[in-house]
């Protein structure tokens, strides 16, 4: 696997992260480099993470039968967890948007909020994690790489989509809880979809 295609692969994973930003940038309207940092940082941590547990099943050791049993666990389910988990949030905030209280359950300054969205987000990198092996990576020195080329990714594209959630907030007067309801939910059938269907 060469340079660019990690990184494109890099970007293509981060597109999840992005519109989470951007809706959670919307719903703040207001640019908070503290939270716009902790999102990006869980968002690019849990990226990296999720190829490497993927990635790890593969490689020969004395627990690559237990790794491997837990491995196709994921593999079986990582998806109808991803999409439970944005549905879910997706579904409060559609709630929210119909409601007259000010108290908000979709907070992305909330570490849980934004940790559920990291793991939700970056679910799908399993898989690209157990296809590294395939392509000759075979040792720690030679998947780190591209595991901090996406975790980074992920922390800069989701950065740029709390900015640009921010702008759009601003600029356009819309309900924004239904609107960020609907593309986390969008984003949990997408999911669904391409491991169900495409996969």
């Amino acid at each position: 696997m060469t340079t660019l295609e990690i990184w494109l692969l890099a970007i293509s994973l981060a597109m999840d992260c992005f519109t989470v930003s951007i809706t959670s940038g919307i719903i703040m309207r207001r640019i908070c480099w503290r939270t716009f940092f902790i999102m990006a940082f869980f968002f690019g941590l849990f990226q990296a993470v999720m190829p490497l547990i993927g990635w790890v099943p593969s490689r020969p050791s004395p627990v690559v039968f237990a790794a491997s049993r837990f491995s196709h666990l994921i593999e079986d389910y990582d998806h109808w967890i991803a999409f439970g988990l944005l549905a879910f949030w997706g579904g409060r905030m559609i709630k929210e948007s119909f409601s007259n209280e000010d108290k908000r359950c979709f907070d992305p300054t909330k570490l849980k909020v934004v940790v559920t969205l990291a793991i939700a987000t970056s679910i799908d990198a399993l898989a690209i994690g157990i296809s590294f092996a395939f392509v000759g990576i075979n040792s720690f020195t030679s998947i780190l790489s591209p595991i901090v080329i996406i975790g980074f990714t992920s922390f800069v594209i989701s950065t740029l989509g709390s900015l640009i959630g921010v702008f759009c907030g601003k600029r356009f007067n819309l309900r924004m809880e239904l609107w960020g309801g609907l593309v986390l939910i969008i984003i949990g059938v997408k999911i669904l979809i391409e491991h169900l269907f495409l996969s």
